[in-house]
This record gives structure tokens, C-alpha cells and sequence, in this order.
């Protein structure tokens, strides 16, 4: 039995290396690997592009008492290390984020811009993309004014008014420039070119958190079993994230035999597949976003000057910030009571977001036009009152994961021990499996369309 299975693990690996000497000998294919790569060592080097008038040391002891888990580390964690490098990049890319986001919320809300989306076609997806692109300029200003601001208070940086509006003008390029590489790699590279970003943001972190890791172990302040158990932590989390990301509910669709034009078409039998994880990892962004807006503003509390202006000591004002910023998953009633609060936001932001992104009645109507019917339910009312009741039981499990995920950088060094490799926990790992999967299937397509096998298949 061993020899069986060592058997077919060398044939698995022998196919993937020759699936990979196919997809490198197509001049296409290894054309967009090549740009992939080339984008890699552009963004590698702008995080180490500096911002002017940083008091390094400063800034090092500032992310030093944030502590782990919070919007700075999520933000620096998809920035590849550039928010805490302070560099041209420190917003990254999530202010493109935000603002599809909002704007994919908005086209619910406002019918004009869902006409144009479903109506317009082509032309109407290039004006929302205008549109969103105005948007994260916008938010990259607001967001570059916040975090200067607050950097200043705390003396990290130059208080000089020019300065200011140069850092800020600078971070917001850089989102510019990010989001223009981001639609350059959607076109030229394989795969979505924004989440291609925030993995190779995660990706460069790697290497520091590995040194700092290994710092840690040769000075004796974590030992070896506790490595080891975080590579066992994360090799569980992986698979637990793949099979989660892969689960689907298949519902079978009958179509009925039809004519369109002078051609037809035999009836036949489909699937419409509903993923377990719908909502992907947007869920966790918007709770931790909401989570520690709170712990954001206690921020601006330990302002003297703030103190002076509202009337109020600044020790009452401190004490106020500091049980705030506390107010943080981990042990203890405190700990437990926030880690069931961020739990529950997840969860419910996992049902809003699938609410949003996928309409039974839309689905029906597709369904009864293309001459589809599911089994045992007839078309219109009947069909989205079944495919209504199918999401809400099927996102159940989907909403568990994604809270799971989202608490495990909170307990993970509490159980390793080691509290250096950040990429073990929630949205990091996700969107790095994630984006792994998406990329490999995105090759796969390109190999298939040239009548190649795949990886796959």
C-alpha cells in the first residue's frame, strides 16, 4: 500500500513538472509569467522606496505597542511591510479595495448605476471602473491625511506643514500607481491582477518574519517544539482552507429541448454550483474594519492638545483610549467577550455580503429564460423560495470558517508560542491559499485552451 502511494505521488509530481515545461514552452504563457514576475520585483522594491521625515526608531516603537491583529497590521500585512517601512506604497492597495466595495454595494442601492451595469454592457462596467478609480483616489487621500496625522501626534512625523501635504500627495501616487499595475497584471498576467497584489504584498512580508523567527530561536526566546507546532498549525489551516474553498452544493438543471434560430438545441442536464464560501474574504475585511474602528480613535485620544481643547485631563483621556485599544480578542473575560463580538460581525457580514453578490431571483429568471427547471420545483416563485432557503443553510458553514479564520492571528501565537509569523493567521493565509488556487486554475484555462493538459485535470 505504501509503494502504491509513493507510486502515485511521483506520477503527480512528474505531470506537474512536465504540465509546467508545457505552460513554459507557449510563448503567451510564459510571456504572462514573465510580467507577473517582472511586477513582483517592481513592488518588492517600491516598499523600500522611504517617505520623507520618519523617525525610524519611532515608528518601530509605535507598531510595537499596537500589538498584533489590529487595522495597522492588517493594512501593513497586505502592504507587504510598507506601512511599517513608512515607503511611497504604505497604503497599498486597499483603498481600491474599499472603494469597489462601495461601489458594488451602491449599485444595489442606486438603480441608475445598476442600469447601467446590466444595460450598458461593456460601456457601462468602463464608466463604473472610472468611476471606482476617482473613489480610491479620494479614499487614498483621506486615508494618507488620517494615518499622517496620527503619526504626528506621536512625534513619528516631521510636524512641518509642507511635509505633511508632500507624504500625503506621495502615499496617494502610490495607491495610483498600485492600482495601475493591478489592471496592467489583470490584462498581461493570469489571474486578478488586485488580489496578485495583495499576495505578493503578503508574500514579501515572509522572508523578515522568517528572520525574525529564526533570531528568536537561536537566542532561546522560543524553542524548537514551538516551531514545529506552528508548522503543524499551519499546514492544518491550509487544508482546512482548501477544503472549505472548494466545497460547493451542485444543483442539478434540467433544460428542455429548444429552438433558437434555425438551430436546435437538445434538451440536457447541468449543475449550478453554490460555493460554501460565497463572499470570499470581504467579510473579514469589513469586520475588522468595523471591529477596530474604535481602537483607531482612541488613538487621537492620547492627544495633549485634544485634552486641552474638549476640557478634560489628559490621564482620564488615556485611561478612556487605553481600555478600548484592550478591548481585544484573547484570554480573560475581556479577551473572550471581544473575540464572541468579532465572531458574530463576521458571520453577519458573511450573510449580508452573499446577500448582496448573489440574487435567487435573478438566478431563477436566468434559469426560466434558458428553458431550465430544477427538479422537483417549478420556475419562478417556487425556484427562488428554494434557492433562497439552499443559501442561507449552505452559507452556515461558510460563515463558521470565515470566523474561525478571522480569530486564529489573536490565538495562534497564544498556542505556539511564536508571535513573529503573522501569515499563519486569518486573512493573510486565506488570501494566500486563495490566490494560489485562482492563479493555478487561471493556468490551467490557458493550457486548455491551446488543447493542452492541465494541472487539474
Amino acid at each position: 500500500m505504501a509503494t502504491q502511494v509513493a507510486g502515485r505521488r511521483q506520477q503527480k509530481t512528474r505531470k506537474m513538472t512536465e504540465t509546467l515545461k508545457t505552460a513554459w514552452s507557449i510563448p503567451d504563457v510564459r510571456r504572462r509569467l514573465l510580467f507577473v514576475g517582472w511586477i513582483l520585483v517592481v513592488y518588492t522594491g517600491c516598499v523600500y522606496v522611504p517617505l520623507p521625515g520618519i523617525d525610524r526608531a519611532a515608528l518601530e516603537s509605535f507598531f510595537s505597542r499596537a500589538g498584533g491583529g489590529g487595522v495597522l497590521d492588517l493594512l501593513n500585512a497586505f502592504s507587504g511591510g510598507a506601512l511599517r517601512e513608512f515607503s511611497v506604497i504604505a497604503l497599498g492597495i486597499m483603498p481600491y479595495i474599499n472603494a469597489s466595495i462601495i461601489f458594488q454595494l451602491l449599485t444595489i442601492a442606486i438603480p441608475a448605476l445598476e442600469r447601467m451595469q446590466r444595460e450598458e454592457g461593456e460601456e457601462g462596467r468602463r464608466t463604473i471602473a472610472k468611476y471606482i478609480r476617482w473613489a480610491t483616489v479620494a479614499l487614498a487621500i483621506v486615508q494618507a491625511t488620517g494615518l499622517s496625522v496620527m503619526l504626528r501626534s506621536q512625534g513619528i512625523l516631521d510636524p512641518g506643514f509642507m511635509n505633511l501635504i508632500l507624504v500625503i500627495i506621495t502615499m496617494t501616487a502610490g495607491t495610483s500607481f498600485l492600482m495601475w499595475l493591478g489592471e496592467e497584471l489583470s490584462e498581461k498576467g493570469i489571474g486578478n491582477g488586485v488580489s496578485l497584489l495583495i499576495f505578493m504584498g503578503i508574500m514579501c512580508s515572509i522572508p523578515d518574519q522568517v528572520g525574525q523567527t529564526a533570531a528568536k530561536l537561536r537566542v532561546g526566546a522560543i524553542q524548537s517544539q514551538n516551531v514545529i507546532g506552528l508548522m503543524l498549525v499551519l499546514v492544518l489551516i491550509i487544508a482546512f482552507i482548501i477544503v472549505i474553498q472548494q466545497g460547493q452544493r451542485r444543483i442539478e438543471v434540467n433544460y428542455a429541448s429548444r429552438v433558437v434560430g434555425h438551430r436546435m438545441y437538445r434538451g440536457h442536464s447541468s449543475y449550478l454550483p453554490l460555493k460554501v464560501n460565497q463572499a470570499g474574504v470581504i467579510p473579514i475585511i469589513f469586520a475588522i474594519s468595523v471591529f477596530m474602528f474604535p481602537a483607531t480613535l482612541a488613538q487621537f485620544l492620547l492627544s495633549d492638545s485634544l485634552a486641552k481643547a474638549i476640557g478634560v485631563e489628559a490621564a482620564v483621556l488615556q485611561r478612556i483610549a487605553s481600555k478600548i485599544v484592550e478591548f481585544q480578542p484573547g484570554i480573560g473575560a475581556n479577551g473572550v467577550a471581544a473575540a464572541i463580538v468579532y465572531f458574530a460581525l463576521v458571520v453577519v457580514f458573511t450573510y449580508f455580503y452573499t446577500a448582496v453578490t448573489f440574487k435567487p431571483a435573478e438566478v431563477a429568471e436566468t434559469l426560466r429564460k434558458n428553458g431550465g427547471t430544477i427538479p422537483g420545483r417549478r420556475p419562478g416563485g417556487p425556484t427562488v423560495k428554494y434557492l433562497d432557503q439552499l443559501l442561507v443553510r449552505i452559507t452556515l458553514p461558510g460563515a463558521l470558517f470565515l470566523g474561525l479564520i478571522a480569530l486564529t492571528p489573536y490565538y495562534v501565537p497564544l498556542l505556539t508560542h511564536v508571535d513573529t509569523f503573522n501569515v499563519v493567521g486569518g486573512t493573510s493565509l486565506l488570501i494566500v491559499v486563495g490566490v494560489t488556487m485562482d492563479t493555478m486554475q487561471g493556468l490551467e484555462a490557458h493550457l486548455l485552451m491551446r488543447n493542452y493538459e492541465g494541472f487539474i485535470s
